[in-house]
C-alpha cells in the first residue's frame, strides 16, 4: 500500500511540474506578442517630426512638434489650399505669365516650373507647376492671380493676408507666413504638428489630393502667338512610387529650413500623415518619413 501512495505522490508531482512549465511557456508567449504588438519609436534625423492618424486625429508620433521653424517649399501647401479654398474657383481660368514672375526667380535662384512670359496658363496647371516641381514662379503667379489690389505688390500682400488668416482659422498658434512660396524675410515659420494640420485640411480636397499623389505631368498651355506648347513636371516627392500607399505631400528646402518634407500614405485603409523638418539631405528626410509611416502603421 506504501509504494502505491509513493507513486501517485510522483506522478502527481511530476504532473504538477509538467502544467507549471507549459504556463510559464504561455506566459512567455503572451509577453512576446504583447511587446510585439509596440514596437520602438523610430528615431529621425530631422530635429522636428510629427505624425498623426488622419482618419482619427490621434497623435502617433513627436519630436520637437511644437518648436518653430523655417518651412521651406512645404509653405506652398497652404498658398494651394488658399487658391482652392476660394469661393467658386475656377481651375480652367488663364493666367498671362509676367516678366516679374521669372525675374523673380532669377534674383532668388528659386525652384521654378519654367513658366514662360506671355503663355497662358489655368490655375489648374498652374497648381500642377506649384506642387510638382515647386514652381516659385507658379506660386507668384497665383498669389497675383488670388490677392486683392490694384498693384502686384497689393495683391500679393493681400494674398500672404488669407494665408495667415487660413492658419488663424485652424487655430494653428505656431504659423506665421509673409511669403507666398517659402523663401521668406525671417519671419515664415511652422511647426511639424501645425504643417501637418494644413495638410490634413488640404488633402480634404479632391483636387489637392488628385495633384500631390500625381509622379509626372505634361500639359498644354497656350502661347503669346495663339499656339502651345507642352510643359513637363516632375514630383520632388520620391515616396511616391518608392513608398507603398503614399499619396503626398510636398517637399520643402532652403539655407535655414534645411531639409523638410510633408507627407502621407494610406494602408488598409488607413492614412498616416506627417511632417518632418530640418532634416540633412534629401536622402535622409525621406528615411526619416518612411520610418515613422511604418512606425505609424503598426500602432
Amino acid at each position: 500500500m506504501k509504494f502505491g501512495i509513493k507513486h501517485i505522490n510522483r506522478v502527481s508531482v511530476t504532473a504538477t511540474v509538467t502544467l507549471t512549465a507549459g504556463a510559464v511557456l504561455a506566459g512567455s508567449a503572451f509577453a512576446s506578442t504583447a511587446h510585439a504588438a509596440t514596437p520602438p519609436a523610430p528615431k529621425i534625423v530631422a530635429k522636428g517630426g510629427f505624425l498623426m492618424n488622419d482618419g482619427t486625429g490621434k497623435t502617433l508620433f513627436t519630436k520637437s512638434a511644437d518648436t518653430r521653424r523655417a518651412t521651406g517649399s512645404t509653405t506652398k501647401i497652404m498658398t494651394a489650399l488658399v487658391v482652392l479654398s476660394q469661393k467658386n474657383v475656377n481651375l480652367k481660368s488663364k493666367v498671362t505669365i509676367q516678366k516679374a514672375y521669372s525675374d523673380y526667380i532669377v534674383s532668388k535662384n528659386a525652384s521654378s516650373a519654367r513658366l514662360i512670359v506671355g503663355d497662358k496658363v489655368t490655375v489648374g496647371q498652374l497648381l500642377y507647376g506649384l506642387m510638382l516641381p515647386s514652381g516659385c514662379d507658379a506660386a507668384y503667379a497665383l498669389a497675383d492671380k488670388f490677392g486683392s489690389g490694384s498693384t502686384r505688390a497689393a495683391r500679393v500682400k493681400s494674398f500672404i493676408g488669407k494665408m495667415n488668416a487660413t492658419a488663424k482659422s485652424l487655430k494653428l498658434k505656431n504659423t506665421r507666413f509673409d511669403s507666398f512660396d517659402g523663401i521668406g524675410n525671417g519671419n515664415n515659420y511652422s511647426t511639424p504638428r501645425d504643417l501637418t494640420k494644413i495638410a490634413s485640411k488640404a488633402m480634404k480636397n479632391s483636387t489637392f489630393r488628385s495633384i500631390v499623389k500625381t509622379k509626372s505631368t505634361k500639359q498644354k498651355v497656350t502661347t503669346k502667338s495663339g499656339g502651345y506648347r507642352y510643359m513637363s513636371w516632375t514630383n520632388t516627392n520620391k515616396l511616391l512610387g518608392s513608398y507603398s500607399g503614399a499619396t503626398g505631400v510636398k517637399t520643402g528646402s532652403g539655407p535655414t529650413a534645411k531639409y523638410c518634407l510633408v507627407f502621407a500614405a494610406t494602408r488598409k485603409g488607413k492614412t498616416v500623415i506627417g511632417t518632418v523638418l530640418t532634416s540633412t539631405s534629401e536622402a535622409n528626410r525621406t528615411a526619416d518619413a518612411k520610418k515613422m509611416m511604418d512606425y505609424g502603421f503598426k500602432k
